[in-house]
């Protein structure tokens, strides 16, 4: 009994010596790091670096100056009265520039359709001069690819006085294209057509046409004379007329 007593004394005190020992142990790993800083830090000669200063917060700013209140006028807005003595807008007076007046001809009578030769424009100036000369020469090119018969004609009897006005399309081929006018009823507007069939064979022609409305045909025939004219007999309805043709 008393040997039980003192192994459970001794188990006792074991027990407290064990758990003084614990308390007192310290973290082996810990310790080793804590001294490699230290020693770091002063191989480098650098202190460990402080935590950045606090922000310091915005200061209060200012409240706005309040805006000056500007009186109004005393008249009526958005109208006002107008002086008496305030000058009236109005817009000049159009006058002509002196070079586009004197540049129109002086023309003393109406120009016609038919006068050719005449024009109620001002002279061309040099732009003007050479694009017409360019048109003239590409007509006369183009003119030169026709036939004889191309152009206009005057169909007139024995004493020379005008029957009719051709106008004819030679293209180089045995038929031919044209319109007549009758001169003998000028302003008149079935005093003019086309011909119905109109043929140049070698130095003949024939050609037929309806000079009114609900007429007869007219007929005419027509030979190559040695000094450039044509000559022959126009038949309208049963009237025979002896007829020359020459060119315009």
């Amino acid at each position: 009994m008393r040997k039980l007593l003192k192994a459970s004394i001794g188990l006792l005190a074991l027990a407290a010596a064990s758990s003084a020992t614990a308390q007192d142990v310290v973290d082996p790993i810990g310790s080793l790091l804590d001294q490699i800083d230290e020693e770091t830090a002063e191989t480098q000669g650098t202190a460990p670096a402080a935590p950045p200063p606090a922000t310091p917060g915005p200061a209060p700013s200012a409240p706005p100056p309040a805006a000056a209140t500007v009186p109004l006028p005393q008249s009526t807005f958005p109208y006002a009265s107008v002086p008496p003595s305030a000058p009236v807008y109005g817009p000049p007076a159009y006058s002509p520039p002196p070079s586009y007046a004197s540049r129109r001809p002086q023309l003393s009578a109406p120009v016609n359709i038919d006068d050719y030769d005449k024009t109620p424009e001002a002279p061309l100036n040099s732009v003007e001069q050479n694009y017409e000369n360019r048109l003239r020469a590409s007509f006369a090119s183009a003119q030169g690819l026709q036939g004889p018969m191309d152009g206009g004609w005057t169909l007139a009897g024995r004493d020379g006085r005008a029957l009719y006005a051709l106008l004819l399309v030679d293209k180089n081929q045995a038929s031919l294209e044209g319109a007549w006018r009758d001169t003998r009823r000028p302003g008149v507007a079935d005093a003019s057509g086309f011909f119905s069939d109109i043929q140049r064979i070698g130095g003949q022609i024939n050609a037929t046409f309806y000079p009114r409305p609900g007429g007869g045909a007219a007929v005419l025939s027509l030979t190559a004379a040695a000094n450039g004219q044509w000559s022959g007999e126009l038949d309208e309805g049963g009237r025979r007329i002896p007829v020359t043709l020459k060119r315009d």
